[in-house]
């Protein structure tokens, strides 16, 4: 089976003005604001659940040793945050 292309941003707020009868100017507005929203909230370390579709979160990551591949000399990696999806039942259901 061969891979699907990735549904672009663009494609997205295409699809979404076309089933709700907006404009494509409009929609991006609400597609962005939606990102925005998102962003801030995992950015003050509040996760995001959409029900039926998934949860946003931040995951921390310790510091840890680790080796260059190419040298096999041990390496600090610094730890951090990053963000994380966990699909909701709905979402898992759905592509099933």
């Amino acid at each position: 089976m061969k891979a699907q292309p990735a549904l672009s941003k663009a494609d997205l707020v295409s699809d979404v003005a076309e089933k709700t009868g907006e404009s494509q100017a409009s929609t991006k507005r609400v597609i962005d604001e939606t990102i925005e929203a998102i962003t801030k909230s995992l950015k003050k370390g509040r996760p995001v659940t959409i029900v039926g579709f998934g949860t946003f979160a931040i995951a921390v990551r310790k510091a840890r040793t680790g080796r260059n591949p190419k040298t096999g000399e041990t390496i600090k990696i610094k730890g951090g945050k990053t963000p994380k999806f966990r699909a909701g039942k709905g979402l898992k259901d759905a592509v099933k």
